[in-house]
């Protein structure tokens, strides 16, 4: 009778391993970190900061040699003026039809668009999704010499519409891609339930996928709101008379009689400023899940 001998496998060897970085090291790594992120914070919030303690300085004081971090006195009669000033409400008037006009049908185009690119498969699909990225990569500026030649021979020059289209189509690719991300995360059976409960398919997206699509299309609206009142360069180009000039197009013409009202022009960039960091400030949880919806699925 042979005896048996049974022997156990030898434990995996370990690779080496230097020491464990020690608490104290990782601690003060972590407070570089803090202090170079508040640096950073520090210098793109000056240029705010400045701009609105400007705007609350006296004129003489905006003017001397000798700045302080603080104004000594605060005086809101810079705002009176910028208000006061000629145009002013034209301007206003000017940007709120050009940007809500645009945003509002890039928003219904681009509804219409990804939700063909989410939910249909068809010739060319891919391609027209990469044709999407690649126009985010061309500069307004390299387009401005033909986008003038086609609106010249339109007749858009020196009026709203010609403005609302090019904001509309530049808009579009973005807004397009973030909805569409939206769109592929919401099940396709929830469309062909109502579907089957007697709805058509354009009867199924009103009633079902759009509601679930409001939070991409106010992320989408956003950037795009963002983006076209922000927008100077184009509309200096296609706006000639002054009383159709944007905020953006007013606030560069901007001077008095005595030349140039700094402290008036401070307190116009200010209130040219806010409603955007309004909005931004109230819907910014909105954008964050816009940006990141559909980065897992394709």
């Amino acid at each position: 009778m042979s005896a048996t001998t049974s022997t156990r496998p030898a434990p995996p060897a370990h690779p080496a391993t230097g020491p464990a970085p020690r608490p104290d090291r990782k601690k003060k790594s972590r407070h570089v970190y803090n202090l170079v992120g508040v640096v950073a914070c520090v210098v793109m919030a000056f240029p705010v900061y400045w701009l609105v303690v400007s705007a609350l300085r006296p004129n003489q004081e905006i003017r001397s040699y000798d700045q302080t971090l603080w104004p000594s006195s605060i005086t809101f009669d810079n705002f009176k003026r910028a208000i006061d000033a000629p145009n002013f409400g034209s301007a206003i008037q000017s940007s709120l039809i050009i940007c809500v006009t645009a945003v509002v049908g890039a928003m219904l185009l681009s509804t219409i668009a990804a939700f063909a690119i989410g939910r249909f498969h068809f010739a060319g699909r891919k391609a027209f999704m990469i044709t999407l990225l690649a126009i985010q990569l061309l500069p307004p500026t390299a387009m401005l010499i033909p986008i003038y030649i086609q609106l010249n021979s339109l007749g858009a020059l020196n009026e709203y519409w010609g403005v609302i289209i090019i904001y509309l189509v530049s808009a579009l690719p973005f807004a397009t891609w973030m909805i569409r991300g939206f769109v592929i995360n919401i099940p396709k059976e929830l469309e062909e339930s109502a579907m089957v409960d007697g709805c058509s398919r354009m009867g199924a997206f009103w009633r079902v996928i759009f509601p679930l699509l409001a939070p991409g299309l106010a992320a989408a609206s956003i950037f795009s709101l963002i983006n076209a009142w922000n927008e100077y360069l184009l509309a200096y180009v296609v706006l000639q008379d002054n009383d159709k000039y944007t905020l953006n197009v007013w606030l560069m013409n901007f001077t008095t009689s005595r030349g140039v009202d700094y402290g008036a022009l401070m307190a116009a960039s200010t209130l040219i400023a806010l409603p955007v960091v309004v909005f931004f400030m109230l819907v910014q949880k909105k954008m964050a899940s816009g940006l990141t919806s559909g980065a897992v699925k394709g």
